[in-house]
């Protein structure tokens, strides 16, 4: 319950580039059974938006990695958008992955709140999403966007297949402004590598959770588990 400033500062002190925090809840649709499962530990635990801040309050006096969120737009919204604003700015927070928020939806309601707290809003692709669409995503994108690797939820696999291989290189050839992070299914060196040579970096979520889930030292297992993915 108490380790989430632990884990991310051990994180940076691993060479981690960025950090993606959970925000626990009910019904995660984008993601797999291993966050799913955490979800439901972490809420049983008595994690809540609320407390998550206060745990982060202090965060910035130990890192200085960027910080984003990652969660659905029902908790922020029974939050209060703009008080979760302002409670991420506070904190230091830099963005918010919201997978269930859309860009039309985003653009209409609740853009200016985001950029008076300085908020990067990270907006997800899909093998499905059309050329269009992407542009249009990348126009009204800064930070970086999310490429989600495949049709399908969070999980760890082992390998990165033709047909990703060719949705990685439709997106390239669009020449976006923004940076691009592949996730989804990013577990290991050998998809983290082919991740990284078709994008600016990889993002890996349940992998990690669940090299952390097996007892022992938990600075220890996240600094083991960096090293074999940057290896």
């Amino acid at each position: 319950m108490d380790d989430t400033t632990t884990i991310i500062k051990a994180l940076e002190d691993s060479g981690a580039d960025i950090v993606e925090i959970g925000m626990p809840f009910s019904d995660p649709v984008a993601d797999g059974p291993t966050i799913q499962q955490s979800n439901a530990i972490a809420l049983n635990n008595g994690m809540s938006i609320k407390l998550l801040f206060e745990q982060l309050s202090n965060i910035r006096t130990a890192v200085s990695m960027p910080i984003i969120l990652m969660g659905y737009i029902n908790p922020v919204l029974q939050f209060g958008v703009e008080a979760f604003c302002k409670a991420c700015k506070k904190a230091g927070v830099d963005g918010l992955i919201l997978p269930d928020l859309p860009l039309e939806e985003y653009l209409r309601l609740y853009k200016p709140v985001f950029e008076a707290h300085g908020l990067f809003n990270i907006q997800l692709l899909t093998p499905q999403t059309s050329d269009t669409r992407i542009r249009a995503i990348d126009d009204e994108s800064n930070g970086f966007i999310y490429m989600v690797s495949s049709a399908s939820t969070t999980g760890a696999k082992s390998t990165i297949s033709e047909n990703q291989t060719e949705y990685f290189e439709r997106v390239n050839a669009l020449g976006l402004k923004n940076p691009k992070l592949i996730g989804f299914g990013i577990s290991n060196a050998k998809t983290f590598d082919r991740a990284c040579e078709n994008s600016n970096g990889a993002i890996i979520g349940s992998a990690f959770i669940k090299a952390i889930s097996g007892g022992g030292d938990l600075i220890n297992s996240i600094d083991s588990f960096i090293q074999t993915i940057e290896k």
